[in-house]
């Protein structure tokens, strides 16, 4: 009996999945809302740009800016952030951490920059992705769209455009899938 407790102590168990938060209608919807949300209160979007963080925070992004140009026939400038580097935990991921592309053609000074990401939790993603994006240039403005808001903030960071507030419990997992990288649109809620 001991020996089987001992090898089932060695598996790591899958999370399970609790419930469905959004799917494919839910998220267009509230990416819809956020887009009119951004053109509303930006007066515009002469001088705004969106800038995804890798990797479901892009897809996003470009989605977002499809609504956009859709709804006033213009398309905001479009960028990439890969946030590996300005990570705090950056020694705990992994010996050698997978550096992605962070591509921001367009010059930031003087624009609204609306930064896109899947899940706001502790907002440590989002710091870092403050720190690069200052490496870029002074914007004047940054605000934060975000799909899925969680709660459980660590760092004094808010989203200004939120898809969804879902209150949930630390030893629960939000998993955000998008058809760009996971083959089907769909919110969940793991534990």
């Amino acid at each position: 009996m001991a020996r089987i407790f001992y090898c089932l102590q060695g598996i790591k168990m899958r999370p399970k999945e609790k419930a469905k938060l959004m799917d494919k209608d839910a998220i267009g919807r509230a990416l819809t809302r956020i887009a009119h949300e951004i053109i509303e209160h930006n007066k515009g979007v002469e001088k705004i740009a969106i800038v995804g963080i890798k990797n479901r925070g892009e897809h996003l992004a470009m989605r977002v800016a499809a609504i956009i140009e859709k709804h006033k026939g213009k398309s905001p400038p479009l960028g990439v952030l890969d946030i590996t580097l300005y990570r705090d935990d950056l020694t705990n991921l992994a010996q050698q951490p997978i550096v992605r592309e962070t591509k921001i053609d367009f010059d930031i000074s003087e624009k609204h920059i609306i930064l896109v990401d899947d899940v706001l939790y502790t907002g440590r993603t989002i710091r870092c992705a403050l720190d690069e994006l200052i490496d870029f240039g002074r914007p004047q403005t940054i605000q934060l769209a975000v799909l899925i808001d969680r709660g459980h903030r660590e760092l004094p960071i808010r989203a200004d455009y939120v898809g969804k507030n879902i209150p949930t419990s630390k030893n629960e997992r939000v998993e955000v899938r998008l058809a760009e990288s996971d083959g089907k649109d769909e919110v969940l809620i793991l534990e």
